[in-house]
């Protein structure tokens, strides 16, 4: 098979369908899948994209060819390919593209228990052997087994969080064409006090109202809309295969993700004083700060899902989060779960009658700039321009933990990392105030882009 380098990435499988994602490479994938994680079976499931059930299809053939066997979920969320993994104890294989545009698609591979896997802990080897050809199994093919995992997903997160209890609430869900328009009405719509007012419940990954992404603020101004003019509690947005939630409050106001972070984490701490709480650098600085101040440990990583799964496994923390809005949940596998962290705001302020803007605003304690992107050729050594600009100045601190990070006396920090897949440098800065924050904003970048 051709070189596969295109589509495999640090975390995942994603390509264009089908020039260099098709039917063919996801039956190689798939056996090679089989060889690299071993096993009698494998759970798979699909999101809505038209392109999906007949990878997975591919991918299942790959699989059984092994001697394998398969255990076929049909639609569903990337959390709830996870819950199948971690409930069946078996390695796992979704395929979505998530948020990207409709004419890619894509895997997201775990091992039993929904553990994750990077290019370190076998994604390398799985594209070697897709690339080489896995050698033929000498036995009897695999088999494949329908199994609907959704009402066990929903009474899992139900078990988790109960809000059978909480005030009657009006909530606005934006599923974006996405795979919420499927476990939504399963987990939220069924004999709970809610109002649910849906936005694009309808399936379709040509996604024809907008973009699945919710990160980009353009693509959250309809769910806006809807909450102001329903006089709606709040208001929920998922990407495209669900795992990432975003809340609005009742002005249609988006909440930070950061501070959604800090509102679950002060609830697990609830339930288990002194635990451990992961937080990226990137997320704010009252993340770590509240999580203190509620007797829990902090513990900072880098960014991306497989730092923050392996070091809640060093530690045994009790939740994590990422300020792109994944949230991930010891009780849920270590693995990243949107709809558990809505749960979780759900229940905070429908146990009160305060609104959620009040709420929130505990939790939102500083200014920030959001992720800045700058395309540069030499991102090295512009990173290290920016870093001799700031680095011994009197009181400023410098770690390369993950790209260059730089706090300085007050208070006010910034990340500047690399893309992994792009000429990008990703700036995020955070500060007292906005002036300060445009003011640090505006120097970092007359570096970066000089």
């Amino acid at each position: 098979m051709a070189d596969l380098g295109s589509i495999f990435k640090a975390y995942d499988v994603r390509g264009v369908i089908p020039d260099t994602l098709n039917a063919d490479v996801a039956r190689a994938i798939g056996a090679a899948f089989a060889r690299v994680v071993g096993g009698a079976a494998v759970v798979v499931a699909h999101d809505m994209r038209p392109s999906s059930p007949e990878l997975t299809a591919a991918f299942a053939e790959g699989v059984t060819s092994q001697g394998v066997d398969v255990v076929h979920a049909g639609l569903g969320s990337t959390d709830l390919l996870y819950y199948g993994s971690g409930h069946l104890d078996l390695p796992g294989a979704m395929f979505t593209a998530s948020h990207n545009p409709a004419q890619y698609n894509g895997i997201k591979m775990c091992r039993a228990g929904a553990a994750p896997i990077s290019g370190e802990t076998g994604l390398d080897e799985i594209r070697r052997l897709a690339e080489e050809g896995v050698p033929a199994f000498d036995g009897p093919a695999g088999t494949v087994t329908e199994r609907d995992l959704l009402p066990g997903y929903a009474e899992h997160l139900r078990g988790l969080v109960d809000l059978s209890g909480i005030r009657p609430l009006k909530v606005a869900v934006d599923a974006g064409n996405g795979m919420g328009g499927h476990t939504v009405p399963a987990v939220l719509g069924q004999g709970l006090p809610l109002d649910l007012l849906p936005l694009y419940f309808e399936l379709d990954g040509t996604f024809p109202n907008h973009p699945a992404n919710p990160l980009d603020p353009d693509n959250l101004v309809d769910l806006q809309a809807k909450v102001r003019e329903s006089g709606a509690d709040l208001g929920l947005a998922f990407d495209g295969d669900a795992d990432r939630c975003f809340v609005v409050d009742e002005h249609g106001e988006a909440v930070p993700p950061s501070a959604v972070t800090a509102l679950v984490a002060a609830q697990e701490l609830k339930r288990e004083p002194g635990a451990t709480v992961i937080h990226n650098l990137i997320t704010s600085a009252a993340v770590p700060e509240i999580v203190r101040e509620r007797g829990g440990v902090p513990v900072r990583t880098r960014v991306g899902h497989s730092f923050v799964k392996a070091t809640m496994a060093e530690t045994g923390a009790i939740f994590g989060g990422e300020h792109s809005a994944h949230y991930y949940f010891r009780d849920f596998w270590r693995a990243d779960t949107g709809m558990l962290a809505a749960m979780h705001v759900l229940r905070v302020l429908g146990a009160q009658e305060r609104p959620l803007s009040e709420i929130t605003a505990e939790y939102s304690r500083y200014a920030a700039s959001g992720e800045i992107n700058s395309t540069v050729t030499d991102t090295g050594a512009r990173m290290a321009q920016v870093r001799e600009a700031f680095a011994g100045g009197d009181g400023v601190t410098v770690d390369e933990l993950d790209g260059l990070s730089v706090t300085l006396p007050d208070g006010s920090w910034f990340n500047l990392r690399a893309s992994n897949t792009e000429p990008l440098l990703r700036l995020n800065v955070e500060a007292p105030d906005d002036v300060t924050v445009a003011t640090l904003r505006d120097k970092v970048l007359g570096i970066v882009r000089a």
